[in-house]
């Protein structure tokens, strides 16, 4: 029954999504046309669909999408499989363990989410377990504000993970191999100059300290770690083949001291391990079978199989994908935290940025992130993705929960003479969703003349004598322009053939629009807007898609796409 309820609550919330709200018998219908045998048990079903649409129709709009990330779109089950996502090599159902392995040295972003993404899709696809490891061996880089800030991102997405791991931690376990591998003679300790190593290293030739014995790496080691040595005066080296034809793997560098205090640690360690290290370690420790990850760490993947043969361990299967490039849209974690430093941008959510934060600053859906991903799956060939393709995404979902409203951006004024003694207007909430209800738009009269503004452009646009519509309200004739504004006259209520135009009522609020290259947008909205809850998505018409940001000390939205 735990299985139907699921499914029950998939099909819910698409239905929500789709209408508004969930309805009992649509959702009812879709589970008996999935399941026929269920047919001879349809009161029992339908009690638990009754029951299901109830807890789904309590939600938000976004934790409707937030659990729809969870449980996964029935319809994208089936596509997965077929389009993007191939199954996984030497996987078996209940056994795939994968990770994602943030460094905590800045904010997500489209890139490195897919990691994130991808490795969670399998998990759970294989009924498998999903790892958080933060990998935050490297205290000059570490921010600790990410540790919180990743979650945080990674919950937004709908990524539950089964552990989580803080490789700073963990220093005893890769102390422990590393003295391992110095007793065993397949690491010491070197004390060269990094340039006369990198020379050695290069013309495939051992450096004098390979040659020590096994325990006088020990004590080196252990002077290493007492502070004997100094930061950049030891490094311990993994031995390997010195005649490999990359010279990056030739003797590879295991474990550094570093001085500066770590942000979570302190400075109770003074010996870190690198990347390679620490990491591979971990992945069989914690038993992971799959590596989801770009094809820019093949080095890193060759000297880290060297380790794996010196301990005797299988290396898991490793999935490579190419990069995944957005043209002049910054993508590097160390140019972002560069430009924040610097103040070139305002935050991690500037909305110039792609990352996790600006969108969800934006207005984009979880969901529209994981389709985007997903959709471009695991091809070795790198990748273009353009903001039209992730807002294409965004608006497939948004566009039947976002209720609209009317914002005039450069609002010109238009008086209009001979209209009805109107007070206010009613008008749908959604063009689709009835259920969604009405606005109430309150007129300003002035003497005997109704007074609105309406864009620039439109007044622009309309050419004296010409009829155009008040969208949803009347039509209007241009008789004259002042330099007050335009004046029209009453032209009728019937929807006519014309141009129509969206409008808001003289004394509209003020409220700005950050725009996505940074400018702000000041305009005027109906004041329906003024009782919208922070944080909601809505569109204004004709303009775009915004997320409300807040409503003081001065109403700002973030536009979100058209």
């Amino acid at each position: 029954m735990e299985n139907l309820r699921e499914e029950i609550l998939r099909w819910a919330l698409v239905n929500a999504r789709e209408h508004g709200s969930a309805d009992a018998l649509a959702v009812m219908k879709r589970i008996l046309a999935e399941h026929p045998s269920l047919r001879s048990r349809a009161r029992e079903v339908l009690e638990a669909v009754k029951e299901v649409v109830a807890e789904v129709n309590s939600m938000t709009a976004e934790e409707r999408e937030r659990r729809l990330v969870e449980v996964g779109l029935p319809e994208e089950r089936g596509e997965e499989r077929r389009q993007g996502l191939p199954d996984l090599p030497g996987a078996r159902r209940g056994y795939v363990v994968t990770r994602f392995a943030p460094n905590p040295n800045g904010p997500l972003h489209l890139g490195n989410a897919r990691a994130a993404i991808l490795s969670h899709e399998y998990a759970r696809r294989y009924g498998g377990r999903f790892i958080l490891r933060f990998e935050d061996t490297n205290p000059e880089k570490v921010q600790l504000e990410m540790y919180d800030f990743i979650k945080r991102d990674l919950r937004w997405l709908g990524l539950t993970w089964d552990e989580e791991h803080v490789q700073s931690e963990r220093l005893p376990i890769y102390y422990e191999y590393a003295e391992r591998l110095i007793a065993e003679g397949r690491a010491y300790v070197c004390a060269c100059r990094p340039e006369d190593f990198k020379r050695l290293r290069e013309e495939g030739r051992p450096c004098p300290c390979r040659a020590r014995g096994p325990d006088e790496n020990l004590r080196m080691w252990e002077r290493m770690i007492a502070g004997d040595l100094e930061e950049g005066e030891a490094v311990l080296r993994i031995k390997t083949d010195l005649g490999h034809p990359n010279p990056a793997v030739r003797d590879w560098p295991a474990c550094r001291v570093v001085e500066t205090p770590h942000p979570r640690a302190g400075g109770r360690w003074r010996v870190w391990p690198l990347y390679n290290f620490a990491a591979a370690i971990d992945d069989h420790e914690m038993g992971i079978t799959h590596i989801f990850r770009g094809k820019e760490h093949e080095v890193n993947e060759q000297c880290q199989r060297t380790l794996y043969e010196h301990l005797g361990w299988s290396y898991p299967v490793a999935v490579q994908y190419g990069r995944l490039n957005m043209p002049g849209v910054m993508l590097s974690k160390t140019q972002i935290v560069r430009a924040v430093r610097e103040g070139a941008i305002s935050g991690y959510d500037d909305v110039r940025l792609a990352t996790l934060a600006a969108l969800r600053r934006r207005g984009f859906l979880p969901e529209a992130i994981r389709r985007v991903i997903l959709d471009v799956g695991l091809t070795l060939v790198d990748s273009q993705l353009s903001w039209e393709t992730i807002c294409a995404a965004n608006r497939k979902l948004v566009d039947a929960i976002a209720d609209r409203y009317f914002f005039v951006g450069r609002p010109v004024r238009l008086t209009v003479r001979g209209a009805p003694p109107l007070a206010e207007v009613r008008l749908r909430l959604h063009p689709s969703r009835e259920e969604a209800g009405e606005r109430i738009v309150p007129l300003r009269r002035e003497g005997e003349h109704l007074v609105f503004f309406i864009e620039e452009s439109d007044a622009a646009g309309i050419r004296e004598g010409e009829v155009f519509r008040l969208k949803d309200l009347m039509n209007v004739r241009l008789v004259g322009r002042e330099t007050s504004g335009l004046i029209g006259e009453f032209a009728g209520m019937e929807v006519a053939d014309v141009p129509k135009i969206h409008w808001v009522p003289a004394g509209a609020a003020e409220m700005d629009v950050l725009m996505p290259d940074g400018s702000t947008l000041s305009g005027l909205v109906e004041p329906a807007v003024l009782s919208v809850t922070p944080g909601s998505l809505i569109q204004f018409e004709r303009f775009g898609f915004v997320r409300v940001e807040r409503l003081s000390p001065r109403p700002l939205a973030v536009f979100a796409h058209r």
